[in-house]
Formats: structure tokens, C-alpha cells, sequence
């Protein structure tokens, strides 16, 4: 070999060995090749993936020594034009008989002259997926990549806690945007920095040692609690060091709506809002619900009167006895004393035998008399009995039946007007009206809409097991700026109709029912409230206007317009609409 040649090769080793380290930290194989075609070098992945040691190699012909990764392109050293093609995807076999698939690519190496002096031939490896991500360092953008088009929640933080990986499925749950918990700490998204999945997290960064919650919780942007099941590991970078940690969330709010419904129990969580009003009402029923106090709840259809006496009930030392509910204004005149107190046998043709009534299934419990303010007069003295005696006689019965109830009333009618206008017994009316808690109407926390709609959305999604989608700003402004005469119960089905006819990632405005979209009044006009009479137009015109739709299904125009059937049947009177 000349001088001249011995420096060009020194002047080669120097140049590549250290790509060849470079390829080895990427886990590709890669090797060297002089003019003459001898090896000159061969980094630790190139030994690995075919089987081979450098010193078995170096100074021998590259085609006497890699049989099995044939040279099927023209050699590069002799056709520097044919740089940048490959040779079609090859099998080998490493040192522990595995199979890879790779593929090879030659490029020509030039010394200081511009002559060509040998070439590099990488050798990349297919299959070893799970290898890379290994030995991927976390923040990889190739990782983050993969981990943001899961379904399921993720995101990492480094040893102070501070997040700095937010993937999609975690924006959906939470709904914070990636941008707001970047560098912040990880316990914004935890109820507390006391919170047991916080400090399982802790503990995984610690120890090392994978952790799991399988009844967690977190809070979203809201401030919301969401039940969900995670798993938390330690990261770790190449050499073996824990610089973080990682938490995989699974949003479990359809699990938890199972298990609320099995168990038929109820939390100040079920029930959303952070008006000022609201948060008065959290506050009295934390305290009332303990008592045995006779609770009277008032306010208008769909305010959420039924939940509020479940949620009382959840919180009181009753909870493990039954709640039955009876709904006053649902139960034919004639039928509603057998109902409601039960009958003894031969009361009536057709009674052979006794039935107890409601009160005696709600013995030991609570007892709902939804609509009592359409409760007839002549059963109200029978009640008021109840009250005061805890005693009742079943229908046809000589005896009276003792009874340990508590009683929980609900209205969206004011019984002090009821009273005024003889319709409703006033000395009833203040055994009832011990501790009274009236529900404003969702026009007036219009601050709660916000929340309501992220809220009814992910549930509804949930339950149909999918992801819930983004709500267009023009959306999102029909929906605040409307003025929900059926309240909360109107807003669940507006939106369980825009998620059924959305299709996409987004609901847009014509997803909204017909008569939402039609009402585009300004908000400065909303807010200068209309003369009653205005009003009371107004609902006429949409009862007419969901009978027409609905075919003069009553059932189906209940529904459209977010109230129940007996509440539109009784509207319908008040307007003498008929069908």
C-alpha cells in the first residue's frame, strides 16, 4: 500500500468511526468499506443484527464476508451514482438466531482530495420496534408521536413533577389544552395535593416500581372530578436513571354512572355548578341532609329537583334504607290513596288481597312526593296524619300502620300561592316547609353553562363509548345566549340531539335542534328580562311549534322541548292547546 493510500485510510477511520458511534446511539447497524471493498470498521449494531464480530471482519472483502446481505445495486464505490438507492428489503439472522428485516443503503465516502476512498453501508432494522421506543430517550418526538395518537390518557413529568409530555386523550378528559399544563405542576390535575393518585405517582418516581389505581380521580379545567383508572411508571433514561415519571389514565365516567345507578347512590359531585346560588344550596343540603328534617324543594321543571332529593338522601343516615319516589301529578285521583298509603283486602271489588303502598316500601328510608303541589286535597289530611303521628290507615283498613319515613316534597309550582288560592292545605304547607331549598332556573346561572355543557357532553359520549367532540365557537354562543325554559333537562336533550346528528370531530350549528338555532336574539336584548306576558307567548309558541313536529305526539313534543309529559300535558291546559 502507497503513503498516500495508508493516509487516506487513517484519514477515513478517523472520519467515520465517530458516525459509526452516532448510528450506534439511533440502534442502527452500520459499516465501513475501504476502495478495495476490505471493512474497515463495524459499530456494535451492525454486530449485533448479523451476527459478527468486528475482528472477524476487518481487512477482509466486504462480498466474501456478507453473504447474506447481497450487493444486488451496483457498488458505489465504482458508480458513485448509484449513491441514495437500496437494495429491497433483506432477512438476517443475529447472533442469537433471531430474524430481522432490514434495509440497506451504501453512500460513497470522499477523502480530502474529492477522491472517493470507500463507502458506509447502514443497515436499518425493521422489526425491533419495542426495542427503539426502549431505548428511545422519553422526550423522543418520534415517542411522542405514537403516545398522542393513543385513546388513552397520558402524560409524563420530569423528578420536580412538573409536566412536560400532554398527549390529545388527556386534553379530551381533562379539558385543559397542552399549552396550559406545560411546566406546571402535576397536581393541577389532581382533586388536592394530598390526592392518592398524586402520591401513587410519587411513589413510582421513587421507588421505581410501577404503581396502579383502579378507583382514582382527577379534576378537569372546570374543577370537576372524573373517576378514572390509571397506572404509574418510572422513566428512565439510557443509562438506566430515573428522570421522571409516567402516568396512562382511563376516563371510567360511564363506569361510575353504572355503578351510581346499581347502587342508587348520589354525591354533591352528580350535581354541577359554581353560581353563587349553587354553591349556597351545596351548603345547606351538606348541612340539612344529616337531620330528619322535612325538606321542601322548589323550582322549575328540569332544574334537577329529583336529583337534589337523591343527592339528600346519598348524605343522610338513611342511605342504606330505600328512597321511592312518587310523582303526585302522574298518578290518576282515584288511584293515587292506594298508592300512595296501600289497601287491605276486599277495600274495593278487585282487591283480594292486602298491597302495601309507598309509604310502607319506605319504611326506615325516604319517601320523594314529586308535584306535591298537585296532591289532592282530599289525601293532603291523610298525609299531614303522616307527619305528624308518623301513622297512616291503608285504604279499607280499621287499624292504623305506624311508619318511619322521611319526607322529601318537590314543586315547581309555589305552594304559598297554592295556599292563598285554597288549593293547597296551609297547615300541610308549613309541616311540609321546614327546610326549603329552591333551584334557580338556568337562565339565571348562566356562569354554569360552561360547565353543564362540558360536563352533559362527555357523559353522554361515555355512555356511547366515544370520544366527545369540540364545540364551535358559533356552537358554543347559540347555546349560551339561549334561554332553556325546560333548565338542565332541556340542555341534556339539545345536546344528546347535536351529538347524534354530528358525524365529525366538531359540533356545528346546524347539529343544534331547528327551534335553538332560530333564536338569535342579542344578549343585551336577553338580559332586559321580557314582560311575563312576553314570556308566556313565547312558550305557547314553542309547545305549538313541537306538537307540529312531533305530529301531536305528545310523548315525542315532550321530549323535543325538555320537559317532562305531565308537565306538558299541564301547560297545555294552561294555554287550551289541543290535539
Amino acid at each position: 500500500m502507497t503513503k498516500d493510500a495508508i493516509l487516506s485510510h487513517r484519514r477515513l477511520g478517523i472520519r467515520c468511526d465517530h458516525w459509526l458511534d452516532v448510528m450506534d446511539e439511533l440502534n442502527i447497524g452500520a459499516f465501513v468499506a475501504d476502495r478495495h471493498r476490505r471493512i474497515t470498521a463495524m459499530n456494535l449494531s451492525a454486530q449485533a443484527l448479523l451476527g459478527l464480530r468486528e475482528n472477524e471482519v476487518v481487512r477482509r472483502d466486504c462480498r466474501e464476508v456478507f453473504t447474506g446481505v447481497p450487493c444486488t445495486v451496483d457498488c458505489v464505490i465504482h458508480h458513485p451514482e448509484a449513491a441514495g438507492t437500496h437494495d429491497p428489503d433483506l432477512e438476517v439472522t443475529d447472533e442469537e438466531n433471531r430474524r430481522h428485516l432490514i434495509t440497506r443503503m451504501a453512500t460513497p465516502i470522499y477523502n480530502g482530495r474529492g477522491e472517493i476512498s470507500g463507502c458506509m453501508t447502514i443497515l436499518q432494522d425493521h422489526s425491533p420496534i419495542t426495542q427503539l421506543i426502549d431505548r428511545l430517550h422519553y422526550e423522543e418526538r418520534s415517542l411522542k408521536i405514537i403516545l398522542n395518537n393513543l385513546d388513552v390518557g397520558i402524560f409524563t413529568v420530569n423528578r420536580g413533577g412538573l409536566i412536560n409530555f400532554f398527549n390529545r386523550a388527556a386534553e379530551t378528559v381533562t379539558g385543559y389544552d397542552r399549552h396550559q399544563v406545560l411546566g406546571q405542576p402535576c397536581a393541577m390535575v389532581f382533586p388536592g395535593e394530598d390526592a392518592a393518585d398524586l402520591r401513587l405517582l410519587k411513589e413510582s418516581i421513587a421507588s421505581g416500581e410501577t404503581r396502579s389505581s383502579r378507583q382514582g380521580s382527577m379534576v378537569d379545567r372546570d374543577g370537576v372530578t372524573i373517576p378514572i383508572r390509571a397506572n404509574y411508571i418510572a422513566l428512565r433514561n439510557e443509562k438506566d436513571v430515573i428522570v421522571g415519571g409516567l402516568a396512562t389514565f382511563h376516563d371510567m365516567t360511564l363506569a361510575h354512572q353504572l355503578n351510581r345507578a346499581i347502587s342508587n347512590r348520589y354525591t354533591f359531585h352528580d350535581m354541577i355548578g359554581k353560581d353563587p346560588a349553587m354553591r349556597k344550596i351545596f351548603e345547606m343540603v351538606s348541612v340539612v341532609a344529616p337531620s330528619e328534617a322535612t325538606v321542601l324543594i322548589e323550582g322549575a321543571t328540569g332544574t334537577g329537583k329529583d336529583l337534589l332529593a337523591k343527592v339528600i338522601h346519598s348524605a343522610s343516615p338513611r342511605r342504606t334504607n330505600p328512597m321511592v319516589k312518587v310523582n303526585c301529578a302522574a298518578i290518576p285521583e282515584n288511584l293515587i290513596e292506594s298508592e300512595v298509603f296501600g289497601y287491605v283486602k276486599g277495600a274495593f271489588t278487585g282487591a283480594d288481597r292486602d298491597k302495601p303502598g309507598r309509604f310502607s316500601e319506605a319504611q326506615g328510608g325516604t319517601i320523594f312526593l314529586d308535584e306535591i303541589g298537585d296532591l289532592p286535597l282530599s289525601l293532603q289530611a291523610k298525609l299531614l296524619r303522616v307527619l305528624e303521628d308518623k301513622e297512616f290507615y291503608p285504604l279499607g283498613s280499621r287499624h292504623t300502620q305506624k311508619v318511619d319515613v322521611r319526607i322529601v316534597s318537590a314543586t315547581n309550582r309555589q305552594l304559598r300561592s297554592l295556599v292563598d288560592q285554597g288549593l293547597f292545605r296551609e297547615d300541610l304547607f308549613y309541616r311540609l316547609n321546614v327546610m326549603r331549598i329552591e333551584l334557580p332556573p338556568l337562565k339565571e346561572r348562566r356562569g354554569d353553562l360552561p360547565l353543564l355543557i362540558r360536563h352533559i357532553v362527555r357523559s353522554l359520549c361515555a355512555a356511547r363509548g366515544v370520544a366527545p367532540p369540540a364545540i364551535s365557537e358559533d356552537t358554543m354562543q347559540i347555546l349560551l345566549n339561549y334561554d332553556y325554559p325546560g333548565n338542565v333537562r332541556e340542555l341534556e336533550n339539545i345536546l344528546e340531539h347535536a351529538l347524534i346528528i354530528c358525524r365529525q370531530r366538531m359540533v356545528r350549528p346546524e347539529h343544534l335542534p331547528d327551534y335553538v338555532r332560530q333564536v338569535q336574539e342579542p344578549v343585551a336584548e336577553k338580559l332586559s328580562s321580557p314582560m311575563p306576558e312576553q314570556r308566556l307567548d313565547r312558550e305557547h309558541r314553542r309547545i305549538l311549534s313541537a306538537l307540529e313536529k312531533a305530529g301531536g305526539h305528545r310523548q315525542k313534543a315532550a321530549r323535543l322541548l325538555g320537559m317532562e309529559r305531565t308537565t306538558l300535558w299541564r301547560k297545555m291546559k294552561k294555554y287550551g292547546i289541543r290535539t
